[in-house]
């Protein structure tokens, strides 16, 4: 079982660091960076994923859509973190599967619906307090991520 991380325009290096940093935690082996999310010998990632990229293998691609289509033919599954009127919140997906890209959008614009249409699923997490609409993307990414490593058996 595999997951794949895609980073799709994340804008802080910071946010990239604690992802990579929790991917690694997590025995996440790939991560794939989008766009202009900042990726190692980046400053703010080194300094925030405390070396995890030393564990991981890290890519770079420029184009999305062409990347979800190539690991959609490649038998995985695409999943995305996002608020939508199609998202599911994360608790209550119970798949099991063997092979899955898990997109993690950017952090104000989240992630374009044309690449939402490609995804198999959205996951979310449901909100209960009233300040804010969603949670920093290195948060949400550790507790969607944790749940499928955890909870499904995902990796």
């Amino acid at each position: 079982m595999e997951i794949v991380v895609i980073l799709d325009n994340i804008r802080s290096g910071f946010n990239v660091g604690n992802i990579l940093r929790t991917a690694e935690f997590l025995g996440i082996k790939k991560i794939i960076g989008v766009g202009i999310t900042p990726l190692p010998p980046h400053k703010e990632v080194v300094k925030t994923s405390l070396r995890a990229e030393d564990n991981l293998y890290i890519e770079r691609r420029h184009k999305l859509k062409s990347l979800v289509l190539d690991f959609k033919k490649q038998g995985y599954t695409i999943i995305a973190i996002e608020q939508s009127k199609n998202s599911i919140p994360y608790y209550k997906f119970n798949k099991k599967l063997n092979k899955i890209a898990l997109i993690v959008g950017n952090e104000i614009k989240g992630i374009k619906k044309e690449i939402l249409d490609l995804c198999d699923y959205i996951l979310e997490i449901p909100k209960k307090g009233k300040i804010k609409e969603s949670l920093n993307v290195g948060i949400a990414f550790a507790i969607i991520a944790s749940y499928l490593v955890f909870e499904l058996k995902c990796t």
